[in-house]
Parts: C-alpha cells; structure tokens; sequence
C-alpha cells in the first residue's frame, strides 16, 4: 500500500509538472520597419492615415498589446488583440515608436518586443533624424568611474534621410543640462566625458541633419561613482 502512495504521488506531482503555464514568449516586429519611412498607410483625412502595425507569432501568447508612441508629444496609443497585426489610425509626417506587450492569461509576466521607430510619411521632402536613443548610461543607473575619472556616454541614432551631419552632446549637475560637452561627427556614438565621484549628471543628445533639422534625445540621470 505504501508503495501504490507513492507511485501516485510521483505520478502526480509530474503530471502538475507538465502542465505547468509558461511565461509568453517575446514577439518579434515585422512591419513598419525599424528607422524607416512608412508610405502603406491609408490617407483619412489631410492629416492622419491608417497604419497596420504586424510581428511574428509568440510562443505561450493568448494576446499581444500593441503600444505606438507619437515621438514628438509623448501620446501613447494602444490595441489588444489575438491576432499578429492590428490598425491604428495616426498623424502624418510624424515620428512614431511602437512595441508589442504579450501577455498569457494563465500568468502574470509579460515580455516585451524591441522598440522600433518609424517616420510615418506626409507631404514634407525632408524629415527630421528620429531621437538619438540612449544606449548608455540609462535614467537612475549609477556608474563607475575609470581610472581617469571618466565615463562613456553612448548612444544611437538614425534618420530616413540618411544625411545626419553629427550630434551635440549636453552634460550638467542640473536638469536641463546647459554645457555643450561634445560635437562629435555622424559616425561618432560614444564620448568619453571626466566626472566627480558620487555626483548626479544629466545629459542628452540633440541630433542634427544637413537640411538643418534637429532632434532632442530627452533627458537622462546617473550617478557617477
């Protein structure tokens, strides 16, 4: 008897093991494509038109969360579904980033797709560079110092034009950062800058095109140690 008591409690215990719900997996973007100018969209008015946003289909996803984020005004727009694409209707001649939140309903995480950038397409010739993004360091990061005191500063940036001339690179112990630290040229994106130990620095990256438009980067935080 005591032996069937354990047979069953093995059984069972692989049996709860197997079924076990898994944690989605990440969706991968497929179109608009990244650093791209979308000229799909169906024109609605003389200043918006209907965008289809797709991926590829997640491992253990009942749903995916498309989030698109108006560049310039920081607005979020956001569409459930079951499907690998969803419609959104958005403003032209306009900077946009999105993602794809997917969710199980059988557990609480969620993951997260990379962020893409897009340039949806309006009657402008030229276009602005997309927002430097900030590879390093990120908002709340502490650190650490070199033995010459300094810290890297990396990013990334991009425009549909292609015809970035360079950045201006602003670092301060105040927010907004008022001290042009750098000027570096297109292909440049990295600096290293001197800093004191246990400090707060803000900086950010204003990107420049050779039609003299430009793009702001946000600020960022750290703590140098």
């Amino acid at each position: 008897m005591r032996v069937v008591i354990v047979v069953f409690i093995s059984l069972l215990f692989t049996a709860c093991k197997k079924d076990s719900p898994k944690p989605p997996s990440a969706a991968v973007l497929t179109s608009p494509l990244q650093n791209s100018l979308c000229t799909t969209g169906v024109s609605i008015t003389p200043t918006t038109s209907r965008v289809e946003f797709k991926w590829q289909t997640a491992d253990n996803t009942n749903t995916y969360e498309l989030r698109v984020t108006n560049v310039l005004t920081d607005i979020t727009q956001t569409v459930s579904t079951q499907s690998t694409s969803a419609e959104l209707t958005i403003e032209k001649g306009t900077p946009f980033s999105w993602l794809v939140i997917t969710r199980n309903t059988e557990v609480q995480e969620t993951a997260s797709s990379t962020t893409w950038q897009f340039f949806n397409a309006g009657s402008q010739i030229t276009h602005a560079p997309f927002p430097a993004q900030v590879i390093a360091p990120l908002s709340g990061a502490s650190m650490v110092r070199d033995i010459n005191g300094e810290i890297v500063l990396e990013w990334s940036g991009a425009d549909v034009d292609n015809d970035i001339v360079g950045y201006e690179i602003f670092l301060d112990t105040v927010s907004p950062p008022q001290v042009l630290v750098a000027s570096p040229a297109a292909s440049v994106s990295s600096i290293e800058i001197n800093t004191t130990a246990n400090t707060v620095y803000y900086w950010k990256v204003i990107t420049k095109d050779a039609e003299e438009n430009s793009s702001d980067s946000g600020i960022y935080s750290f703590r140098a140690l």
